[in-house]
């Protein structure tokens, strides 16, 4: 139904009873045009605390076009990992606070000219991994303060002269990857004084020449030309006077190197090289030229360290750090590094090293980094040992399974020391003794089941120590005590291990902690009284009488505890005891996983009144008490997702008027009342993902508010199916239309009720206003039916008068009226409790004792006027009155009654204001008077006339 038809309805049905309001109202509500809330269609905007930068994200959301959507206001764009074809010129209009935008990975193969115009802010520009062929002169027209612009990968060939001469900062570009053959095409772009770097490698570059670029001067520092068909470089004049970093690396065939003067490369500190097809001569003449080289990487090159490439780079002086990665060096014996004396950093990761001579080193004491990464070392190599400047030695992933006391005994100067992953099972107590200087140690992923005695050194500088995934068995009392610089400790494990208590007594410095407990005592966390950062992994494998004994450690001694994690991995079922948070006054930051597994108790957090941010996840919770958070009311970030909640009305009554983030991804939420929201007056981010939403008129006030509350985000709103009815599977959750909802029920109801509500009280008004006019019409209405009847009939007169008199009157009527009217005046009168007949219904009795009378006598007092059927009897003699236009009506009042007394009795002081009447206690003195005037009235002619009785 169109709203048109449903409007010309609503009219019709609304234009006898209601106001052109009520019309106006529906129309507001049907109409209430596009939306312009705050859930974006395909994107996302980040939460940030302070809202300070709006980061909107639209990555893997399978669009083809930018969406139209994108809040003005946004700092950072991601529209990464899509199916866009084109970026047209009004795609990004009015983004004029735009610093980051990334179009990565799409399938852009044209940008309109002046596409980037209102981008007068960008800064970074990511279009890598595209289809773009052509830069045309204004394609970046507007990006005057764009410092990185990324185009790697995409399928350039034509670089227009004019194309980046809008990029006046431009300092990084990227345009490797591409179709690019003539160097002339980047010439350009090295005239701009503030580039840096220019990343032209992987493309189809077969000469570069100074010759061949009209430029003077160029301020590059880095130039990177890998992976090109290069076979020439020649540099004849000092146009690169501060160019700092060249990578040659993976060449595809011999250079003729052209370089004359050694000036010319003067201010080259760093330089790539990796296996290309370039001859050891080659080589050397590049290395030969780079007179000021501080750095050299060598990548595959294998054949050309065998042949003595490493003692060639050495011997330029000014050379300080040698990276030999991916070399498959097995063995380094006493000559490969006999001219690397200057060295201070040398790596050697990544190879298939598996030993060093005991002299390999001799000549390469000032090295001051040692990287012997993922290689096959068994022990540390002997070469080791006299390196007494060491600071930083990196033997990560190797096979090493044993520690000697003499391995580290003159590396005094060693401040970082990582030996991770690695198969050691146990450290001697000498093994780390000389280390005083020692700051950073990582001895995680290996087979440790103790270590206690080996950290009794003098480790009294170290500050980080990572025995991440280990397989201790215990820790004991006073393990840690002598490491009193300490403040980062990782002993997570998936394995479990007991911690006495004890055990972190003497880290006064301790400020993060990361555990897997198994057993605990209640002093475990003693002397950490300045720990920040707690983290557990917890099991709870026990029985259940230990368990009510062990279960919850105490943090009453972690006063300045500001973020705690618990993890369990198990399947376990226990109630949480209310004071498991005691002491933790300072807490922060409150993450969960699968650790509630029960209702909360309603005292859990009320040792926290600072708790800022709680995570309670994948625990299996079904309902939450809103006493839970009241404790917390400056609670800002809430995690509830991975759960079984199938309602969120406890939010209504929580009391979070701080609360910015709520994530309820992957739980049970069917239906969902938009005024739980209404209680989160800060909400600014919402996360539902993941949930079976019904797409009926029950979730219609949440469909509305999705779309039209301008301050919460629901996160990938627009992409919520829904999950019932059946009928509705497959459609979208914001696209089931409400207005159904409106028209078939809410308004119905509306209306119905409303009519109900009317036709009430215009019936309450027509009983208490009208309620004699009724009756007397239908009265009437019946008289009315019988004159006509007995008129088409012929029935003649059967009595001279009908009296009419109440009950409390039957005594004057019997005493004084029938002695004198039928007794002595002859007169037939007609009496309810005489002539009516048995049986017969009354009202039909009275209407033909009426109309079977020439006259109707009305004896009139108080007790009458109160009478229901004398009421009846006198409205229907009246309306024989005026219907007739016969005198047939003679009314005697038995008392005094003032006409202003008669003011209730509508028809009876309407007749009286009429008719002339008669009245006994006027006629005490003179009775027979008034028995002649009755009688001169029952005999008058029934024709009306203006005065046929006289007052008494």
């Amino acid at each position: 139904m169109s709203e048109a038809t449903l409007l010309s309805k609503v009219t019709m049905l609304a234009s006898g009873t209601w106001p052109f309001l009520l019309v106006s109202l529906l129309f507001l509500s049907l109409h209430h045009g596009p939306s312009h809330g705050f859930t974006l269609k395909n994107c996302t905007i980040a939460y940030s605390e302070n809202n300070s930068d709006v980061s909107v994200s639209c990555r893997q959301h399978g669009i083809s076009a930018i969406p139209d959507d994108i809040p003005r206001n946004a700092a950072s764009l991601d529209l990464g990992s899509n199916q866009i074809l084109a970026i047209t010129r009004t795609d990004l209009r009015g983004l004029s606070k735009l610093r980051t935008a990334q179009v990565e990975y799409n399938f852009i193969s044209h940008i309109d000219d002046g596409a980037f115009a209102d981008l007068g802010e960008l800064n970074s520009l990511f279009l890598d991994e595209n289809r773009l062929r052509n830069l045309t002169d204004n394609m970046f027209l507007g990006l005057s303060r764009l410092v990185f612009l990324s185009l790697c990968t995409n399928q350039i060939s034509f670089v227009s002269p004019g194309a980046f001469q809008p990029l006046v900062s431009i300092q990084w570009v990227e345009l490797g990857s591409n179709q690019l053959h003539q160097i002339t095409d980047i010439a350009p772009i090295l005239k701009f004084p503030f580039l840096t770097y220019l990343g032209i490698g992987y493309n189809k570059f077969t000469s570069f020449q100074s010759d061949d670029l009209p430029l003077n001067i160029s301020n590059i520092k880095m130039l990177e030309l890998s992976m090109n068909p290069l076979r020439t470089f020649s540099i004849t004049k000092d146009i690169f006077p501060h160019l700092k970093s060249l990578d040659f690396s993976k060449c595809s065939y011999d250079i003729d190197w052209n370089v004359p003067n050694k000036t010319f490369l003067s201010s080259l500190t760093s330089l790539a090289l990796s296996g290309c097809y370039i001859s050891f001569e080659t080589y050397s003449a590049m290395l030969q030229t780079a007179a000021s080289l501080q750095q050299l990487s060598l990548l595959f090159m294998e054949k050309f360290i065998d042949d003595g490439l490493i003692d060639v780079a050495c011997q330029t002086p000014s050379l300080r750090s040698l990276d030999a990665i991916l070399n498959k060096i097995g063995f380094v014996d006493d000559n490969l590094l006999w001219s690397c004396s200057q060295l201070n950093e040398l790596k050697l990761s990544h190879n298939d090293l598996s030993g060093m001579s005991e002299h390999a080193l001799q000549n390469t004491r000032q090295l001051k980094l040692l990287n012997l990464e993922s290689n096959q070392l068994k022990k540390v190599p002997l070469a080791v040992r006299g390196l007494a400047r060491l600071e930083s030695l990196n033997l990560h992933a190797n096979f090493i399974s044993e520690l000697s006391c003499l391995d580290f005994q003159n590396l005094t100067s060693i401040t970082a020391l990582n030996l991770k992953r690695n198969l050691m099972s146990s450290l001697q107590e000498c093994v780390f003794q000389n280390l005083n200087n020692l700051k950073e140690l990582d001895i995680g992923e290996n087979i440790f089941c103790t270590i206690e005695s080996s950290l009794k050194g003098s480790l009294q500088k170290l500050e980080t120590l990572n025995m991440h995934n280990n397989r201790f068995l215990q820790l004991m009392q006073g393990t840690f005590q002598n490491l009193l610089s300490l403040s980062s400790l990782d002993l997570e494990s998936d394995s479990y291990y007991n911690v006495y208590g004890g055990t972190f007594e003497g880290l006064d410095h301790l400020k993060t902690l990361s555990l897997s407990l198994s057993v605990y005592e209640k002093a475990t966390f003693r002397g950490l009284q300045h720990l920040e950062t707690l983290s557990l992994h917890l099991t709870f494998n026990w029985k259940p009488n230990s368990l009510q004994q062990n279960f919850e450690p105490s943090f009453s001694d972690l006063v300045n505890l500001k973020t705690l994690v618990l993890k369990t991995y198990d399947t376990y079922s226990a109630d949480v005891s209310p004071d498991l948070l005691s002491g933790l006054k300072s807490l922060e930051s409150f993450k969960t996983e699968k650790f509630f597994t029960r209702s909360l108790h309603p005292d859990t957090f009320k040792y926290t009144p600072q708790l800022r941010r709680l995570e309670i996840i994948q625990s299996g919770l079904t309902h939450l008490a809103p006493e839970v958070f009241w404790p917390i009311p400056n609670l800002k970030e809430l995690d509830l997702s991975n759960n079984k909640l199938s309602s969120l009305d406890f939010l209504s009554r929580a009391n979070l008027p701080k609360l910015r983030w709520l994530k309820l991804s992957n739980n049970e939420l069917s239906i969902i009342n938009e005024t739980t929201f209404q209680s989160l007056p800060a909400l600014t981010y919402l996360d539902l993902s993941d949930n079976p939403l019904t797409c009926e008129c029950s979730n219609s006030g949440f469909n509305q508010w999705i779309l039209n509350n301008n301050q919460t985000q629901v996160v990938n709103g627009h992409q919520y199916p829904c999950a019932f009815p059946v009928s509705q599977k497959g459609n979208m959750f914001l696209d089931f239309d409400v207005r159904l909802c409106w028209v078939d029920s809410s308004f119905l109801c509306f209306v119905s009720s409303s009519c109900l509500v009317m036709l009430t009280l215009l019936a309450s008004f027509v009983y208490h206003f009208l309620r004699l006019h009724i009756i007397y019409t239908y009265y009437l209405l019946l008289a009315f039916l019988y004159d006509k009847t007995r008129s088409k009939k012929g029935t003649p007169d059967s009595y001279d008068a009908f009296v009419s008199y109440n009950i409390h009157d039957e005594a004057w009527v019997c005493s004084e009226l029938l002695p004198i009217l039928e007794g002595q005046q002859g007169w037939k009168l007609c009496l309810h409790h005489r002539d009516f007949v048995p049986g017969k219904p009354i009202i039909e009795n009275i209407t033909e004792a009426i109309y079977s009378c020439r006259k109707t006598i009305c004896v009139i007092s108080r007790h009458y006027l109160q009478s229901e059927w004398c009421s009846r009897e006198i409205q229907m003699a009246s309306f024989r009155l005026f219907d007739e236009h016969k005198d047939v009506l003679i009314m005697l009042f038995l008392e005094d009654i003032p006409v202003q007394q008669l003011s209730p009795y509508h028809q009876m002081r309407g007749l009286v204001k009429r008719c002339t009447y008669l009245s006994w206690p006027q006629a005490t003195q003179h009775s027979g008077v008034f028995w002649q005037n009755v009688e001169r009235a029952l005999g008058a002619a029934e024709s009306p006339t203006d005065n046929s009785l006289l007052r008494v």
